[in-house]
């Protein structure tokens, strides 16, 4: 292959089964589970070889927009544009928008990568040769898709039968086969020639336009419309609501993968995990003599098969086995590690009950366009908080009608604005901002600006500030 392909990252959705560590605003591709990047981030890095992929463009909703951005220029990685979704319509959809951009941006030649950003995947050259298999055939016509070799018999994964080998080294698909009852997906293992469904495309982009023209021309024309009617917002590609949410809520496989005489499946043998429950962070973790799967501030004591992590206190774990035990900075998750995938029922339960809802929504770290704030301790009329703001990045000028605050620099310097004042604030320092006062906080240093923000008052909601000038658009 000397065409580059551009790399069609899906990034929405929302975090329910990996709970605690994963919530609605904030599910499990933008997590830190035990390295130091996001699977959203080891994506990235899997397709950022430029002799093989152009920037990708990435899919993603409003609420998740900033993190996409954030974490992408962690890594220093560009991108060739952010989709906003306004309403979620399944794949098919996104799908169909994303082409459609990068006809635009480039040309209907041009082959896409579609690929999910949840997924833990060992990019060795068997994986790298995968995706020239899927590529070459990709350019050959067909709608190409991988499909996982079984370690298991497993029961939560579509299959798919290969067919016929083609010149590419891909297959034809004979047929896609539903989620297994366990004794089907036994005899699908035995019998060989079956394979995993993956969720990971490859398309050339005049050839899938084409396919959806055919089969799903809702789904196709909702999406050129939203894209046709949507507005540019830094970044950002916002696809029109109205537009975009005629569109059937179809997912890929149905829309055109189970229809077209054009499918091919490239055999995959790579390791491949879409981490779906603890069981399955188990199991593809790095395990200890014991069968233990730990992250660092953990202590185990006569414990084996277990998976222990913390993003918040330390945990010490006695005489336990088979246990996932996963501390969030505001909730613990304690079961046996065979019962993880209905930790969605735990899920359900506690987003019934008005005391526990925000546990299943939202961490006590929250990600803005400028840094974000971890809530450190809410009382009656006081909260504390703790800041961080990227170097070079501002917060909105803004007042509140409710509360005052008190900021304490504990790293970096702070450029703070009130009323007509500028002043510089370093480490150890601080500052009172009155009630109804216009202000602004700003890092114009090399590294991360740090700070304690005290409120004080008869509200502290996040919805009490005015923007008077924001510099990401906001209101």
């Amino acid at each position: 292959m000397t065409q580059k392909i551009v790399p069609v990252i899906m990034a929405g959705g929302k975090g329910t089964r990996l709970w605690p560590l994963s919530r609605a605003a904030a599910p499990k591709q933008f997590i830190r589970f035990i390295g130091d990047k996001t699977l959203f981030q080891e994506t990235l890095l899997r397709v950022s070889d430029p002799t093989l992929y152009e920037a990708p463009v990435v899919l993603t909703n409003e609420e998740f927009r900033f993190l996409v951005a954030e974490q992408a220029r962690e890594l220093d990685i560009p991108l060739s544009g952010i989709l906003l979704e306004p309403v979620a319509r399944n794949t098919a959809a996104a799908v169909a928008a994303a082409a459609t951009l990068v006809r635009d941006r480039f040309d209907d030649g041009t082959i896409i990568h579609v690929l999910g950003s949840d997924y833990e995947i060992v990019a060795d050259d068997t994986y790298f040769g995968c995706v020239r298999t899927a590529a070459a055939a990709a350019a050959d016509g067909k709608l190409v898709t991988f499909g996982i070799k079984p370690t298991e018999p497993a029961t939560g994964y579509g299959y798919i039968e290969g067919g016929e080998s083609l010149a590419s080294g891909a297959q034809t698909v004979k047929r896609f086969i539903e989620k297994p009852p366990l004794v089907k997906a036994e005899e699908m293992l035995a019998d060989g020639g079956f394979y995993w469904n993956s969720g990971m495309f490859m398309f050339a982009v005049a050839r899938l336009l084409d396919e959806m023209g055919t089969y799903a021309p809702a789904v196709l024309k909702a999406a050129a419309d939203a894209l046709a009617n949507g507005t540019a917002d830094l970044d950002f590609v916002r696809l029109d609501k109205t537009a975009f949410a005629a569109s059937p809520n179809i997912s890929i496989d149905y829309a055109i993968m189970e229809k077209t005489s054009n499918a091919a499946v490239v055999p995959s043998p790579f390791k491949w995990s879409d981490l779906g429950s603890w069981d399955s962070v188990w199991k593809s973790g790095s395990r200890d003599e014991h069968g233990n799967v730990a992250a660092a501030n953990t202590t185990l004591v006569n414990t084996k098969n277990s998976l222990v992590m913390t993003h918040g206190v330390h945990l010490a774990v006695q005489g336990m086995d088979d246990i996932a035990v996963i501390a969030s900075e505001d909730a613990v998750y304690v079961g046996r590690l065979q019962d993880s995938q209905d930790v969605g029922n735990i899920v359900k339960m506690l987003a019934s009950a008005p005391s526990t809802s925000s546990l299943t929504e939202t961490h006590p770290t929250s990600y803005r366009p400028w840094g974000g704030y971890t809530s450190v301790l809410n009382g009656d009329r006081f909260q504390v908080k703790r800041i961080f703001v990227t170097p070079g990045k501002k917060l909105s000028l803004q007042k509140h009608h409710h509360r005052s605050e008190h900021w304490i620099v504990v790293k970096g310097t702070a450029e703070v604005t009130i009323g007509e004042d500028v002043q510089m604030l370093r480490e150890n320092e601080s500052v009172y901002i009155p009630l109804g006062e216009v202000h602004r906080l700003a890092n114009p240093g090399k590294i991360t600006l740090e700070l304690i923000e005290v409120q004080t008052g008869s509200y502290l909601g996040e919805d009490d500030i005015i923007r008077i000038v924001d510099e990401f658009g906001r209101k």
